[in-house]
């Protein structure tokens, strides 16, 4: 991994994947990483991923479901990656003190860690959640905050990304973290290639709650999947609250909270969200100039565009561009 010097972005590398497998691993989150890593969309012109599955030691793994599964290599097989998937396990007090320092080595030469659900937990006892913002499933949020209290655990939220140390919560949002790293190192079509292979949602912001903590009544009952539809062909325009509940024929108020409810966040969080993901697209598939890229997406303007941008995607449009879009001529 390096710094692009031209734009300032972490590209480096992403195609040496390791999966640690301990004792109990949980076998949905192992599939998680399976899935987004460990096939061959080549046909598809997706990267192939050198992608393995590593333990303590070599040899036959049981998993948290009673059946057990041949894990080929020990800890040594994290030296080579450039990035460490710290699976769920059942929560242990201690861990291998040589896994945790292949886990320190690989951060230290600049590999990058990704936990799902209490994975988190093999990555606060090598240390490297202290001093970082991290989450993990809502039921072990506290536990985390405890045992490591050098780190601000974040209990409501999918991910968090403190690069190189990215954390998630259960299950799904394992898939989250995962394609947000892949759109973050290799661009929002790869992202979206691998996302619609799987079936599920391109992109899911990090900061979105991770559940729903009222469900729907049964007289409010009607989702609003097909308005965010509409929304999503309709960025270009000015969409407010009030214009917004109309559509969905609601008041306002009703339609805020109705929002919150089915998405986990504001309607005006979301439409800047997938703003910048349209964006994104088009700066990596189009020569537009960035203010018309701006007014394509909804911002107005390019210095909209490149505030909102720079606080999502952590560089400017046209340093994106330049990392992740073909050969193009100066847009201003």
């Amino acid at each position: 991994m390096c710094r692009n010097a031209a734009t300032g972005m972490l590209v480096g590398m992403l195609n040496n994947v390791v999966a640690v497998v301990l004792e109990t691993a949980h076998p949905f989150e192992l599939g998680v990483a399976c899935e987004v890593f460990g096939l061959d969309r080549s046909e598809a012109g997706l990267p192939v991923y050198d992608f393995a599955l590593a333990g303590e030691h070599p040899g036959m793994v049981r998993t948290h479901a009673g059946f057990a599964i041949e894990v080929p290599h020990g800890v040594e097989r994290l030296a080579a990656a450039d990035l460490v998937i710290a699976l769920a396990t059942d929560i242990r007090a201690e861990y291998p003190p040589a896994l945790l320092d292949a886990l320190r080595a690989a951060v230290a030469r600049g590999a990058r860690v990704l936990s799902i659900c209490s994975g988190a937990f093999l990555l606060g006892a090598a240390g490297l959640l202290d001093g970082r913002r991290a989450t993990t499933h809502w039921r072990h949020t506290a536990q985390l905050a405890e045992r490591f209290p050098h780190s601000r655990v974040e209990p409501d939220v999918l991910y968090v990304d403190e690069d190189p140390v990215i954390t998630s919560a259960g299950t799904a949002a394992g898939i989250d973290a995962c394609l947000h790293l892949v759109r973050k190192l290799q661009g929002a079509e790869v992202a979206r290639g691998i996302a619609r292979r799987m079936v599920v949602a391109p992109h899911r912001e990090g900061g979105q709650a991770q559940f729903v903590a009222r469900p729907l009544p049964v007289d409010e009952g009607v989702s609003l999947a097909g308005l965010l539809e509409w929304m999503r062909h309709h960025l270009d325009q000015e969409l407010t609250v009030d214009q917004l509940a109309a559509r969905a024929h609601m008041s306002p108020r009703t339609f805020a909270r109705r929002f919150q409810q089915e998405t986990g966040t504001t309607p005006h969080r979301w439409l800047t969200t997938q703003r910048v993901l349209l964006a994104q697209r088009l700066l990596e598939g189009t020569s537009e100039p960035v203010d018309a890229v701006a007014a394509r997406c909804g911002f107005g303007n390019g210095a909209t565009l490149r505030h909102h941008f720079g606080r999502r995607v952590g560089t400017t449009p046209q340093a994106y561009r330049r990392t992740f879009g073909a050969p193009l001529g100066a847009d201003g």
